[in-house]
């Protein structure tokens, strides 16, 4: 019976979450030619005042996309009668929706009712990774916004502890590949983690071992600093790759060295066709950023909306 609940959610979520055949790169080449312009002049402000915002944007655009599709339903405000996807457990750290918001605003001065906030969100992540240094390509648009969000909705989000039959079985729900997990998970290039989300790593890892044996000693010993054990600093944790800031590799090359933060990271090692894709683009950044943009573009390309939102955080 259980499986057969599995099996019936499984095919549930790949209904919704079906690629839609009418996004287009040239979508709004007539109705809004100025759009793609004026979203990646508001990201880039944000960027001088807070380097943190790449990795904000792209992270928020994976969890978007990962319930109901790319439809902006993580932008939504929580209601009286309804907590919304933002205020789940897993999105509490989400930050710079001030971003998209502002970005709209401008949109909107220039095409009113034209630009769906999931379009601007997709942008918006394809230029926090160009404008950090990494690869940059033509975001298919035409996303419409969804009226639905719901925090409960969040346990659907691949989890920091996930194994890799977890990590597989999370992604091929939603019509993505190993090749995906793979490079999508290099978008932790950019980004921070808190300690919660792996302090089952560095404490308590086992009956017979305190730490994980797959963590670098001097690595895991930098993070039982940073987080020990009852660590009640709200802030504190750990970039997710020693170039934070930059789309690079080097995420990559710091997982082949025991030298990641998540579960699920260290997973991507457990399997003999992700390591072997961890290992390639390890070795060639020109690989990696190829297989990323193909990824992003699969992943992006599913949605499910219903309305274009005048006002990101609030149903029409």
């Amino acid at each position: 019976m259980a499986s057969l609940v599995a099996l019936v959610s499984a095919f549930l979520i790949l209904q919704i979450l079906s690629p839609v055949d009418a996004l287009s790169t040239n979508y709004y080449d007539h109705t809004c030619p100025l759009f793609e312009a004026t979203v990646t002049a508001a990201v880039k402000k944000a960027m001088t005042n807070d380097r943190t915002v790449p990795a904000a944007l792209l992270r928020m655009h994976f969890h978007d996309c990962f319930i109901r599709g790319c439809d902006g339903s993580v932008l939504l405000n929580s209601t009286g009668g309804n907590t919304a996807e933002k205020d789940g457990p897993p999105n509490i750290s989400l930050h710079a929706f001030y971003v998209i918001d502002q970005a709209k605003k401008a949109v909107e001065a220039l095409c009113p009712g034209v630009v769906s906030c999931a379009d601007i969100l997709a942008l918006a992540a394809r230029d926090a990774v160009a404008l950090s240094g990494g690869p940059t390509w033509n975001v298919p648009k035409g996303r419409l916004d969804g009226r639905t969000s719901k925090a409960s909705d969040t346990r659907q989000l691949p989890a920091p502890t996930f194994n890799i039959s977890q990590l597989q079985q999370s992604f091929s729900q939603r019509g993505l590949s190993m090749e995906d997990l793979v490079a999508l998970s290099g978008g932790h290039t950019l980004g921070f983690a808190h300690c919660s989300s792996f302090q089952n790593r560095i404490h308590n890892f086992s009956p017979t071992t305190d730490v994980d044996p797959s963590l670098s000693p001097s690595f895991a010993a930098n993070l039982r600093n940073v987080c020990p054990l009852g660590n009640t600093a709200k802030n504190a944790g750990s970039t997710l790759d020693s170039t934070t800031t930059t789309f690079d590799n080097v995420y990559f090359k710091m997982l082949l060295q025991g030298q990641s933060i998540f579960t699920s990271d260290q997973s991507l090692l457990t399997n003999p066709q992700t390591k072997a894709l961890v290992s390639k683009y390890a070795s060639s950044q020109q690989e990696f950023n190829k297989a990323f943009i193909q990824s992003m573009i699969k992943m992006s390309s599913l949605t499910g909306g219903q309305e274009i939102r005048l006002d990101c955080k609030v149903v029409r």
